[in-house]
């Protein structure tokens, strides 16, 4: 059974985004000479979990309505 390349490049791309946000985190809390790059990646992807992404309709079926929050 072949895991389709589109599943193992989304989760590369949520394992490496995650690595950087932790990066980012513990470089601001640790490190003494942390600045505005660290910062900006914090924010960052603390914003992006605020986003409401559960909320995007799923594939329409035959008879089936628009799934929405």
């Amino acid at each position: 059974m072949a895991i389709p390349a589109r599943r193992i490049v989304r989760w590369g791309a949520a394992l490496g985004l995650g690595a950087l946000w932790w990066w980012g985190a513990l470089r601001l809390a640790l490190a003494p000479d942390a600045g505005m790059v660290e910062g900006a990646v914090v924010a960052g992807g603390w914003g992006l979990s605020l986003l409401p992404v559960h909320c995007v309709p799923g594939r329409r079926r035959r008879g089936e309505g628009v799934r929405g929050c």
